[in-house]
């Protein structure tokens, strides 16, 4: 992997708007309730 593509797979890792965000986290796709979900991980 080119260091441009490792660089956009760690953006995309971090960006709960993006699929890849919730694959690193073990779902399948991003969930319809992944605001909901955004905001409890920030109130803890």
């Amino acid at each position: 992997m080119s260091r441009q593509s490792d660089n956009d797979n760690h953006s995309n890792q971090c960006n709960p708007n993006h699929d890849e965000y919730w694959h690193s986290r073990g779902e399948d796709e991003r969930p319809d309730d992944w605001e909901d979900r955004i905001g409890q991980d920030e109130e803890d």
